[in-house]
């Protein structure tokens, strides 16, 4: 990375695209006629030969219920809720004979089988009819006021041109594509691209080392791939295509790579590289739709799995596009003209559900964050959405602590009055920043949705909206099922938990259409993984906690669960206490074995900055909080101050890693490719070092 020596060159910088062909397409499309954009030979015949079935009783009936009453229609009658939901809400070339054909324990998962349709036609074609205008974009650069703004027209004759250049190069339905490309409109395209020819797409965050990305065009035998010769982060440029060049000397499946300019710096060409730009320009602005089947393979999307070996997620066309844009609508209580802002990477399957397919889907105006939430200053985000007019912000807890480090006034200088919704997703939020992103971010009059997902569930799936008008949220809760989503908690023993204040294993009950429908390669791991531990459920792997009104809170990762003593603790609940106290802004905690108790917790926290000479005495504060607000038992055994813990880039903390530190068997670290920065391995290793020595002379001291 190469930091730029001052913000008018990275300026100048982030202007490339604006000023070269993708600014020129754009110019291109404004001077035709709305006509011609929004028809054209095959894009016209093909959504009026392909008319839906009747239609559904959706928007008649069911819109008018109540959200206590949809969830309960949904549960118990899925095959008319989902039915109703899927023939009203997306545009159909052929109906489905059946809603859904699934069984968990065999792990066979079909929605809306005889279906087929377009999902790029659902988020571009249906609603370039409409309002070819609307803006579909907000391109919110690297620097603050250099946004760029792109109406669907522009974006769905983008797209063509993008699918007509992938199809020219030999791109065909099925054929994987992997995407290795900065947060823009151009990414967005290559995905509805890929989604428009039947192509597979899988988007790799441009962050990953050359090996990761080698790994994973390997296993998904991505045929091309596209990237930028340069990424533009908080002031950085980050060279992309070097990245690329060493992935793919390993990855003799790759026929060509489609390379961007993203920056001013040329990219040094080699034989397989394509001048995107270039080639798009002599393509066709009108790319007729491929009819696909709605189990047709949509995207793949790798995870870290607790092996160390990533998997790729297999999400497919029709039940995923139309859950992630129920729960956009209901969940962030979407309406027209709203501003969407989720500051998620395009990379992670938040950036996939709520930056791209979501709210594409409802026709919604959506924010594409390319920078950081401190770039140019910590007023970053909240001068943004004064800016661009944000009705929902959608961000990390991780985030949120970061930001907490900060004086209120970076917050409180703008305008922040056209919120109506904010929105967490990662990780489970600690009560402080619950507490200050209602408060302060929102003036305590935005309610505030934890919103509790995986990258399989395709969508929310715990959330406190919807909900009646006046019900109760409490902070740092899921809170509610969405429709369709039955929880469920299991015991120790396998035994269905009911009633409430009970705490056990978080399993789904029923199928729903967003779920994830494999392991790319291996289906028999995707059965073990999910099926298998708990026979006719699906299994999160998360532990959560039922409350006296049948609310649900996150508990943590199951293996984040550990037994002190017989106690057993959710180190999520260490946590939230220790992050309560002023000085941590955030804090890991895991289990390690011990001879006497079975497990202790190990702490790793993060102080802030001024109060580094205060250290002794604040975790002495800190072993009184958690000894008050949980117990004694529950007071880690170790606490190791660190300047800040291992992340993956949509923020979660990789606890498997801090868990080898603290037992110092870091011979064998796993799969760190998912690391935002991997440097701080490191950092942590050799604080516990210097710990180890301190222990060991106090020991000494002792006896």
């Amino acid at each position: 990375m190469q930091r730029t020596n001052m913000a008018a060159h990275c300026r100048n910088t982030t202007f490339s695209w604006g000023t070269g062909l993708f600014r020129s397409l754009l110019i291109r499309c404004k001077s035709r006629r709305p006509t011609q954009a929004r028809t054209g030979p095959g894009q016209h015949r093909w959504l009026s030969s392909g008319s839906p079935p009747q239609p559904g009783t959706w928007s008649s009936e069911l819109a008018r219920l109540a959200p206590r009453d949809l969830y309960r229609l949904s549960v118990t009658d899925p095959d008319q809720f989902w039915g109703s939901a899927a023939v009203d809400r997306l545009h159909w070339v052929k109906p489905f004979h059946r809603v859904r054909d699934c069984e968990l324990g065999s792990g066979r998962i079909s929605w809306f089988p005889g279906g087929k349709l377009n999902v790029s036609v659902n988020c571009l074609d249906v609603h370039v009819e409409k309002y070819p205008d609307r803006v579909a974009l907000i391109w919110e650069r690297d620097e603050p006021g250099t946004e760029l703004k792109v109406t669907y027209r522009e974006l769905l004759e983008m797209t063509c041109r993008l699918a007509n250049t992938l199809k020219s190069h030999g791109i065909q339905k099925g054929d994987r594509v992997a995407i290795y490309m900065p947060v823009s409109p151009l990414a967005v395209a290559a995905m509805l691209a890929c989604a428009r020819i039947g192509a597979v797409h899988t988007v790799v965050f441009a962050g990953f080392s050359s090996e990761a990305l080698a790994g994973r065009i390997q296993d998904a035998q991505c045929k091309a791939v596209l990237t930028c010769n340069q990424g533009v982060r908080g002031g950085r440029l980050i060279d992309l295509k070097s990245t690329v060049d060493d992935a793919v000397k390993s990855c003799p499946t790759v026929q060509h790579v489609f390379v961007s300019q993203r920056t001013e710096k040329p990219a040094v060409m080699g034989q397989l590289d394509v001048p995107l730009e270039e080639v798009m320009s002599s393509q066709s602005s009108v790319c007729p739709p491929e009819p696909l089947d709605s189990e047709d393979l949509l995207f793949l999307l790798y995870t870290s799995g607790s092996t160390g070996k990533p998997k790729g997620i297999v999400h497919t066309q029709a039940g995923y596009l139309l859950y992630t844009s129920l729960t956009h609508q209901y969940v962030f209580d979407h309406r027209d003209g709203d501003v969407f802002g989720c500051v998620a990477d395009v990379g992670w399957i938040t950036g996939h559900s709520y930056v791209v397919y979501g709210p594409l889907c409802n026709g919604a105006t959506t924010v594409l964050f390319e920078s950081t939430p401190v770039y140019p200053n910590p007023g970053r985000y909240w001068e943004m959405v004064q800016r661009l007019g944000i009705t929902q912000f959608y961000g990390a807890p991780t985030a949120l602590r970061l930001l907490l480090k900060y004086e209120e006034s970076w917050v409180k200088k703008y305008d922040r009055s056209s919120l109506r919704t904010l929105g967490s997703v990662g990780e489970p939020i600690n009560h402080e920043a619950w507490q200050w992103f209602h408060s302060v971010v929102g003036d305590g009059q935005c309610p505030v949705v934890d919103t509790w997902w995986q990258t399989e569930t395709g969508g929310i799936c715990i959330a406190p909206h919807p909900a009646e008008k006046g019900d109760q949220i409490l902070p740092a809760m899921a809170m509610r099922p969405f429709f369709g989503i039955q929880p469920v908690l299991v015991g120790e023993k396998g035994e269905v938990l009911c009633g409430n204040s009970v705490s056990g294993a978080l399993c789904i009950s029923q199928p729903w259409p967003g779920m994830a429908r494999s392991i790319y390669g291996d289906h028999q791991r995707f059965i073990e993984a999910y099926f298998k531990p708990y026979p006719g459920y699906y299994f999160t792997g998360d532990g959560a906690f039922r409350s006296e009104e049948g609310y649900y809170q996150i508990t943590g990762r199951m293996d984040d669960v550990i037994n002190v003593s017989g106690h057993r603790l959710g180190t999520a609940e260490i946590e939230d206490a220790l992050d309560e106290h002023p000085a941590v802004p955030e804090t890991a905690v895991v289990g390690i074995p011990h001879d006497i108790k079975g497990e202790v917790p190990f702490a790793f926290v993060v102080l802030k900055w001024e109060l580094d000479d205060d250290c002794q005495a604040i975790l002495q504060q800190l072993r009184g909080l958690v000894a008050t607000k949980i117990a004694k038992y529950a007071v880690p055994e170790h606490f190791l101050v660190v300047k800040r813990l291992p992340k993956t880039r949509s923020g979660k903390i990789m606890r498997r890693i801090l868990r080898k530190i603290a037992m110092e068997t870091t011979a064998d670290l796993g799969d760190v490719s998912t690391l935002d920065d991997p440097s701080v391995v490191m950092e942590i290793i050799e604080a516990h070092k210097q710990y180890r020595m301190q222990r060991k002379q106090e020991e000494k001291k002792k006896k």
